[in-house]
């Protein structure tokens, strides 16, 4: 992916901001520093050069724009030698709130990735270079849980910016732009994880009313509730 524009797009379909989405920015608080509050939809396009244009319906915004976040810790026990510098590292990547007869398919994260493993995700991950968001949360949800997903709509785009190490043990400033779709699977199938050895360990369909049982990663817990009104 060679950069990451955004555009603001009023009710009447006009583009009235666009930027570049540096390192670490979030989204949100980019648009409010420029006068604009998200008002939704989103909707992600690939250029043809390798560029990700994300679109969001803006309305005028005059209240006090929130500070950027700092990048934070991955865990307590990080520690970082003397002259040791973290590589800059942005992702996209996409990730599917998919419910059917009453379940939500979820993900456990395997335990070897750093401050969440053992919890519980969405299926998804990382774009790879020349692939539309679209393509990739399909092939995602396949290699993670082998089932195919389809009527996918974009409804939220979410940033995370930490320090921490890869699984390869390599420091990193990892920034995490996030797209999270809605999406059918009108014929599940066994649940099999594809993807050995990657981020992901195991594959369930949870019942809604026991969702809240499970212990969920950050930005999952934090707005599930929303993504899940989007569904119904």
């Amino acid at each position: 992916m060679s950069g990451l524009q955004v555009v603001g797009v009023t009710g009447g379909g006009s583009a009235v901001v666009a930027f570049d989405l540096g390192h670490g920015d979030d989204p949100r608080i980019e648009l409010a520093h420029r006068g604009w509050v998200v008002v939704g939809p989103w909707a992600a396009t690939l250029e043809a050069a390798g560029d990700l244009r994300l679109e969001v319906g803006v309305a005028p915004w005059t209240g006090t724009a929130p500070e950027p976040r700092p990048p934070v810790p991955t865990d307590d026990g990080l520690v970082i030698t003397d002259g040791e510098i973290a590589a800059v590292h942005q992702r996209v990547g996409s990730y599917a709130v998919v419910v059917h007869d009453g379940a939500l398919l979820l993900t456990q994260l395997a335990d070897h990735v750093a401050g969440v493993g053992g919890r519980w995700s969405l299926p998804g991950g990382g774009i790879d270079p020349g692939e539309s968001p679209l393509e990739g949360v399909v092939r995602e949800v396949w290699e993670e849980t082998g089932q195919h997903i389809e009527d996918v709509r974009l409804i939220d785009l979410r940033s995370n910016h930490w320090v921490g190490r890869s699984p390869a043990g390599r420091l990193e400033d990892f920034h995490a732009v996030k797209l999270f779709h809605v999406a059918r699977c009108p014929a599940p199938t066994d649940l099999v994880v594809h993807d050995v050895g990657g981020s992901t360990s195991r594959a369930a369909w949870v019942p809604l009313e026991r969702v809240g049982e499970v212990p969920l990663a950050g930005s999952v817990a934090e707005h599930l509730d929303d993504w899940l009104a989007a569904v119904r």
